[in-house]
């Protein structure tokens, strides 16, 4: 697919955006998340979009909605407080919204991959847990991916509670042990899965998994961040696992 290296956008005018590539993490102006990897930028303000919701489609369909269609919109639709089907967080700015079903999506969720590979595993993203998530420990609503083996399960929305923390405390001068604090609790499952399998009996296949969520968090956090790569993933790991 071709990209445009430089576009005009409705919301921002007055100048031109530029592609560009960045490794620092960005708030989106268009949707008010985060993100990584590929974005607009505007050389002479301050202002970013996502790639996804800079050139984002005017109508698209999604395989966990048949019967939706979803248009995208530059503010969420009326009054009243709405939150993303996908990762259960507010809808501040861009987003995607079905009229007939009411579910809103934001660029980037509605965007996410439907199998996403760390380099040796699978992991498939499902509308709904099977099984507890590894951090919240519950089977709430909202999307959540789910490793091949489907012992490891991970909501959208818990990554994204770890990765705004970790960032708040790398890139706003948080105290030094809250960094740390910040960076040990997105990757150290090995507690968790221990317990789910029941602690030394199941030794090998504890060590499988724990190895499964150490590449899977990094893999699923770029893609959230709108840029699923695995270089992207590799710089993600550097900032959020010791």
């Amino acid at each position: 697919m071709k990209i445009d290296k430089e576009i005009s956008h409705p919301i921002h005018l007055q100048h031109k955006l530029k592609i560009e590539y960045t490794e620092i993490p960005f708030y989106c102006d268009g949707c008010k998340e985060p993100g990584i990897g590929l974005k607009y930028k505007c050389q002479k303000c301050e202002f970013d979009l996502h790639k996804a919701c800079a050139v984002a489609a005017p109508n698209i369909h999604h395989p966990f909605y048949n019967k939706c269609e979803f248009h995208f919109l530059y503010n969420p639709p009326g009054a009243a407080r709405r939150v993303c089907d996908a990762c259960r967080k507010d809808v501040l700015g861009f987003v995607y919204h079905c009229w007939k079903c009411d579910f809103d999506l934001h660029p980037c969720c509605a965007n996410l991959p439907q199998v996403l590979d760390d380099g040796e595993h699978n992991l498939y993203l499902c509308l709904k847990l099977s099984s507890p998530c590894h951090r919240c420990g519950g089977k709430g609503p909202g999307w959540s991916y789910r490793s091949d083996c489907k012992t490891y399960n991970l909501h959208v929305s818990c990554v994204k509670e770890l990765l705004v923390e970790s960032w708040q405390a790398m890139y706003l001068n948080v105290d030094k042990n809250k960094v740390r604090e910040m960076q040990t609790r997105i990757p150290s499952l090995k507690g968790t899965l221990k317990n789910h399998h029941g602690g030394r009996g199941g030794g090998g296949k504890v060590r499988k998994c724990c190895q499964i969520a150490g590449g899977a968090v990094r893999v699923i956090v770029s893609a959230i961040l709108g840029d699923p790569t695995a270089l992207i993933g590799a710089v993600v790991g550097g900032f959020i696992s010791k």
